[in-house]
């Protein structure tokens, strides 16, 4: 596998259109994406001593966080009014070899910070509801 540019590495927000058309997030510098997976123990007295796991049980989650200066754009609004609301929206992150993960997620924290001479900046986290495809 190659290596790939960071900068490639996008999050996009719908725009609650069907079929949905997505906006990338402006002015992200950072952007991180966690797959979670809960296990489910099934071992028992059969299992030898050793620790078996019960295989697509549990609770699978995607964890996305970014942080960047803040420009303004559409995307960027949507996403805070999605954070004010406590609503869900369809959001895509996009790498430079093509491949997309999709699904709905919700705002879980946005921050705003800025120096008086500096620029002004955002961090935001975002927690998926229901399946995240990957294409």
């Amino acid at each position: 596998m190659a290596a790939e540019k960071g900068s490639a590495f996008l999050l996009k927000v719908g725009d609650g259109g069907k079929p949905v058309a997505y906006q990338t997030v402006a002015g992200l510098r950072t952007t991180q994406l966690s797959v979670n997976g809960e296990m489910v123990a099934i071992t028992s007295k059969d299992s030898g001593g050793w620790r078996e796991l019960l295989s697509g049980a549990g609770v699978r989650s995607v964890s996305v966080s970014g942080a960047g200066v803040f420009t303004g754009s559409a995307a960027e609004t949507r996403v805070k009014g999605n954070a004010l609301s406590g609503g869900i929206d369809d959001y895509r992150l996009s790498f430079e070899s093509g491949e997309t993960m999709s699904g709905r997620f919700l705002v879980t924290r946005l921050d705003y910070a800025g120096d008086h001479n500096g620029e002004r900046t955002y961090t935001l986290s975002l927690e998926s509801s229901g399946p995240v495809v990957s294409a």
